[in-house]
C-alpha cells in the first residue's frame, strides 16, 4: 500500500451534511483585511488636542490636500485563520471552530 492511498483512506470523523460522506479534508484558511489604525485615549488626551488645532490653522491647505487624497491615513492588515473542512465528494465547506 503506497503513501496516497492511506492518506486518502484516513477517516476526519466529519460527515458532509450535503452528500453523507466522510471523505472530508480540514484546512486552515488564512483572511486577511485592512484596518484603519487610530491612536489611543492617551494620545488625544495629551497631544491630539493641540495638534489637530495648530495643524488646521497653520497647515491648511496641505493638510486639505493630505485629507483629499487619504495621504497619512494608517492602514494595518488583520490576520485571521479559520479552519475549514471540504468535502472531496461534492465541493461543500463547513467552518471548523
Amino acid at each position: 500500500m503506497n503513501q496516497d492511498t492511506n492518506i486518502q483512506s484516513q477517516n476526519t470523523g466529519i460527515v458532509c451534511p450535503n452528500c453523507g460522506s466522510n471523505n472530508m479534508s480540514i484546512q486552515i484558511v488564512n483572511e486577511a483585511y485592512l484596518k484603519n489604525a487610530h491612536h489611543s485615549i492617551w494620545w488625544w488626551i495629551f497631544v491630539g488636542w493641540w495638534w489637530l488645532a495648530i495643524k488646521w490653522l497653520i497647515f491648511t491647505l496641505p493638510a486639505l490636500i493630505f485629507k483629499l487624497f487619504g495621504i497619512g491615513k494608517k492602514k494595518k492588515i488583520v490576520n485571521k485563520q479559520k479552519k475549514v473542512a471540504v468535502c472531496q465528494q461534492c465541493g461543500n465547506t463547513i467552518e471548523i471552530k
